[in-house]
């Protein structure tokens, strides 16, 4: 499936890319408003409780925010080197040793990157371009259609098909050609909280080596999972040698304002992915590199306990949504609960999202701004509520929301 680029495109400026593969450039050239923004301000103006953006309301652990102190206050202020900290590196390097088995070397196959989302701009940049197509599955984080575009690539998609929304395999394989150049792969998905199975994992690796793709994987709720296991794509046969994976410690230890993120894959791609992100940022957030090291290398019982919090937050507000009336899809991981707004007699969520901060005062983003054309009608009445906030809070948006049948 593709994306609803025009043939005129390619001659569009950069900026102009990136807004159109975010599905924010309307068809007169006007520039939209990111629908976090959209959304947030309306909660704002509404005194409502925003469940639409994927952050925490808590802090992570005190080991972590007094290493941070101390970093600063010891001087740690300047410039960390390109790859990053030898002691984060190292500690990445034991993290996918220890959870995963990977052996991966922390001189040659570790690059510390400004969060998540860097290390995928720069992975797409650096190897995909015009003429080449990137697939992602659909719905897909709006970040990844925004580089696509900047990068001149094709967008092409795979949906995810409910209700478990498991990638569809035969269209998966429809979508792939000669020219995709780059698959990218968020497992955990976000937004719609799915654990791919190994079955459709391994898939996806034959599928790139027959057509000589390089897989992209987003992995950053690696350890936010509930009813399935997280299987890295890079320990399937046959996938290491093509494979980049992607993480970092804002979901895990509560620190999104942090942006301390990594990758980790075979020395030749990680290098061609620090040829690119060495000039997005050389360097990032050096006091906080060591914290997230010290991070990684907490007890098992620490990555135990914040899945097992975040379950029960799952679950406080997907029973408030049902509720509420809404088709919940209970998800197997990361931030968030979609729902499905049809049986409120709802067919337009983003219409229902613009409305809600002001009708109940609960804000949520509507699936549909994650997708193409096509995949804007298939999802669109489904919404997207973050549950990573104190479970007061939670009560408090259920409450709320217990009134919108009425309110509709």
């Amino acid at each position: 499936m593709e994306s609803n680029q025009s043939a005129a495109a390619g001659q569009l400026s950069g900026w102009q890319r990136t807004a159109r593969g975010a599905n924010l450039l309307s068809p007169d050239g006007s520039l939209g408003t990111v629908i976090f923004e959209e959304i947030t301000a309306l909660a704002g103006q509404h005194n409502a409780i925003n469940l639409g953006q994927g952050y925490p309301d808590e802090d992570g652990p005190e080991l972590l925010l007094n290493a941070a102190r101390e970093n600063i206050a010891s001087g740690m202020n300047q410039y960390a080197p390109g790859r990053g900290l030898p002691v984060l590196r190292e500690a990445i390097a034991a993290h996918q040793q220890r959870f995963y088995g990977l052996p991966v070397d922390a001189e040659r196959e570790v690059v510390v990157s400004t969060g998540a989302t860097e290390a995928i701009a720069a992975s797409i940049l650096a190897f995909a371009g015009p003429g080449d197509e990137v697939l992602t599955f659909e719905p897909f984080y709006d970040s990844y259609g925004a580089i696509i575009g900047l990068s001149g690539a094709r967008h092409t998609t795979a949906p995810l098909v409910g209700p478990a929304y498991q990638p569809d395999l035969e269209a998966l394989e429809a979508a792939m050609s000669e020219r995709t150049r780059v698959i990218v792969v968020n497992n955990p998905h976000n937004p719609m909280g799915t654990v791919f199975t190994r079955e459709t994992l391994v898939r996806i690796v034959e599928l790139a080596e027959r057509f000589g793709a390089i897989i992209v994987t987003d992995e950053v709720y690696e350890h936010l999972t509930f009813a399935a296991t997280h299987i890295p794509v890079a320990t399937l046969p046959g996938a290491w040698e093509r494979t980049v994976t992607i993480s970092s410690a804002g979901k895990t230890f509560s620190v999104t304002g942090w942006k301390i993120g990594w990758l980790t894959g075979p020395a030749d791609l990680v290098d061609s992915v620090r040829s690119v992100k060495s000039f997005l940022s050389y360097s990032s957030g050096t006091p906080f590199q060591g914290a997230v090291a010290l991070g990684l290398g907490l007890e098992d019982s620490f990555y135990r306990s914040i899945a097992d919090s975040l379950r029960n937050r799952r679950d406080l507000l997907g029973e408030g949504l049902s509720a509420a009336g809404f088709d919940v899809f209970t998800p197997q991981a990361t931030y968030f609960t979609v729902v499905d707004a049809a049986p409120l007699g709802v067919t337009d969520a983003v219409a229902l999202a613009r409305r809600m901060p002001e009708l109940v005062g609960v804000a949520a983003i509507p699936v549909p701004v994650f997708c193409h054309e096509a995949g804007a009608r298939r999802t669109r009445s489904l919404l997207r509520f973050a549950f990573c906030k104190k479970e007061e809070v939670l009560a408090d948006a259920v409450h709320r929301l217990s009134s919108l049948r009425e309110r509709l």
